[in-house]
């Protein structure tokens, strides 16, 4: 049986559980979060949930991190890189006012997209977040733009 997306993105780890799976401290998934690494599901009362998509990105960054080399400033360069306003579609407009657009180091979820059509989602449910920053994605997106 494969899992299908909504599983893959149905929020069902605690904190505590996810780290746990991952083999690493509730400590470095907050630092992952405060990094722009990962974005993951808040409850009302602020709990942190995690999905089996966000425990495989972290494995996938992890991998990258450990056997690859790549630092979190790097593997935050590589995100930056993702052309969020071709994959939205923003308009001429939108990326004027856009921080993102004009200059940056981190990944576009980390901004606070209040004057163009990221406005009115949340990052965690973007197609740039949930489809474009998994590994394998940002490697194939980027051959599909030099073609």
């Amino acid at each position: 049986m494969t899992k299908t997306d909504s599983t893959l993105d149905k929020p069902i780890y605690t904190i505590s559980a996810a780290a746990k799976l991952l083999n690493i401290s509730v400590h470095t998934l907050r630092m992952y979060e405060r990094e722009g690494l990962i974005v993951p599901f808040k409850k009302e009362s602020n709990q942190r949930l995690y999905s089996q998509g966000d425990i495989d990105r972290i494995n996938c960054i992890r991998n990258e991190i450990n056997e690859s080399k790549i630092s979190i400033n790097g593997i935050k360069t590589i995100y930056s890189m993702i052309p969020c306003w071709d994959i939205v579609k923003c308009t001429k407009k939108e990326r004027e006012k856009c921080g993102f657009f004009n200059g940056s180091n981190l990944p576009c979820w980390t901004y606070n997209h209040n004057q163009n059509i990221c406005g009115t989602k949340t990052c965690r449910d973007c197609i740039v977040y949930s489809q474009y920053s998994e590994c394998n994605n940002v490697k194939e997106l980027i051959k599909s733009i030099a073609r």
